[in-house]
């Protein structure tokens, strides 16, 4: 390749005089280059002539022909210990000027920002998206509540500072996915993008496959699909441990809107402590509701095994919202025991004729009961509630909709309207068919999407509890990802 030919290149890609430039290289991908990546440089600003600018990212290794730019006698360079940029021309100052004192690193106030606002360009040289620094821009913007905050210390014109930046980019993602986006994009407003149907134009320099698009176009078209999803730029791998840590602080952030609180049931969270600590962890959950451990009841195990499990379950940074007796049985008055020695302050209970003992017991031993319907209609548990209530016992109520549902009635239109509601502490989010057959949420009759909005009507205080049904239709992740698709589609 010849100097003569870089030019030709770049100005059949449609850059000309005057224009601003933000590259990511490669020069080995050109092939052999007579005079290296000098010639690179020096036909870039050729093209852009003495009113455009060529500016560079010079944080990292990025390579030669970003340190030819760096080290040249006419550059200017941002201060900024993780951000930085280098840039040679008419508006290099402008560009460069006070990036350090930017609230982020790559959004407002910074050269990224003020490229686009001049007009400027992004131009990947044989690199494709994820060298594309212009893309964490856009998720400084979006404030995406997987992107962090970093400090450093550094010299500046004002001394050394101590200083942060929010919304800093983190580990891994799927930048390179964002190529269909912006070719599917509508064509840019003018420019040389757009050639090709979308905001983005390809050509070939050499061996180098060349990509150029409008930085503000960039910077729009990734902030629409942000907006729509804000995992826009996360891989689906479930084995990319990045990406899936990245996922669940987005349903955290999704969550924490919420008057409700999210738990699990053990039993769908894994088998075992450590499977049920990364799958929660996984699926942005921190509440378990212990029901099963090792695929024994709750209530058949002895507190040690069961204080061992809240202490590893903590450690872990998980907590348990009660324990769960999963039948009628003479073993629940041991369970009440077992919570208190375990510390674990709250007790989930099926409704008998033996709740009003037990409710006795609870409170004797300083803890919080609630009481399930199980293999009764909405009559018999609402006799049984208003029972407790005239013996002024303090309890609360856990609506399983599928139990209902295996009473043959509709949840939502007729055992809600029971003399329950106003009990209500907990909504087991299960699903069913009449014919007792489990379901995925809201592919029921448990009416399940009306029960969830009809409480957050009300600024419901409770738990809501991703429960042990779920598992015949996926994992927790699965029931997650239903989940928060009821409440994107309410």
């Amino acid at each position: 390749m010849t100097k003569k030919e870089i030019i030709a290149g770049l100005k059949n890609l449609g850059l000309k005089n005057g224009d601003i430039v933000l590259l990511h290289s490669s020069l080995a991908s050109l092939g052999q280059v007579e005079g290296g990546a000098r010639t690179v440089v020096d036909a870039f600003l050729d093209v852009l002539g003495e009113n455009g600018t060529l500016v560079v990212p010079t944080f990292g290794a990025l390579g030669v022909i970003t340190e030819i730019v760096k080290t040249d006698p006419k550059a200017v360079c941002s201060i900024h210990p993780k951000a930085s940029v280098a840039a040679i021309g008419k508006k290099a100052a402008d560009i460069c000027r006070d990036h350090w004192k930017a609230e982020t690193a790559h959004a407002d106030h910074t050269p990224y920002l003020r490229i686009a606002q001049l007009g400027g360009y992004v131009c990947l040289l044989g690199v494709d998206q994820d060298r594309n620094t212009t893309l964490h821009s856009a998720e400084a913007l979006l404030r995406l509540p997987y992107l962090s905050t970093r400090k450093a210390t550094f010299s500046t014109p004002d001394g050394e500072v101590t200083k942060e930046w929010a919304f800093f980019p983190g580990p891994h993602r799927d930048f390179i996915g964002l190529d269909r986006i912006f070719r599917e994009s509508l064509p840019a407003s003018g420019g040389a993008a757009g050639d090709q149907g979308g905001k983005i134009k390809f050509t070939r320099i050499g061996n180098s496959v060349v990509r150029l698009i409008k930085s503000q176009d960039l910077i729009d078209t990734a902030l629409e699909a942000g907006r729509k999803n804000p995992a826009f730029v996360l891989c689906q791998n479930p084995h990319c441990e990045d990406c899936v840590a990245q996922r669940a602080a987005l349903i955290r952030h999704r969550l924490s809107g919420e008057s409700f609180c999210l738990a699990a049931a053990g039993s769908l969270a894994g088998r075992y402590i450590p499977e049920m600590i990364e799958n929660l962890k996984a699926s942005g959950l921190k509440l378990i509701e212990l029901d099963y451990l090792e695929g024994r009841p709750i209530h058949l195990l002895p507190p040690e095994k069961i204080k061992n499990a809240a202490q590893e379950l903590q450690a872990g940074e998980c907590e348990i919202t009660a324990l769960r007796a999963c039948a009628v049985t003479v073993a629940n008055s041991n369970l009440l025991e077992t919570a208190r020695v375990c510390n674990i302050s709250r007790v989930t209970l099926p409704l008998g004729s033996d709740s009003a003992l037990l409710a006795e017991e609870a409170h004797k031993q300083g803890l919080t009961v609630s009481f399930y319907n199980l293999g009764m209609d909405s009559r018999k548990a609402s006799d049984l509630i208003l029972d407790l209530q005239n013996r002024q016992l303090k309890f609360g109520f856990t609506f399983n909709a599928a139990a209902f549902v295996a009473a043959g009635e509709k949840p939502f239109l007729f055992s809600y309207k029971q003399k329950l509601r106003r009990f209500i502490d907990q909504l087991d989010m299960e699903d069913a068919l009449f014919d007792g057959s489990p379901a995925a949420l809201a592919e029921g009759n448990a009416e399940i999407k009306e029960m969830i909005s009809i409480l957050r009507c009300a600024s419901f205080p409770g738990l809501m509890v991703l429960g042990t049904r779920n598992r015949f239709a996926g994992t927790l992740r699965d029931a997650m990802g239903r989940f928060t698709g009821l409440l994107d589609n309410m």
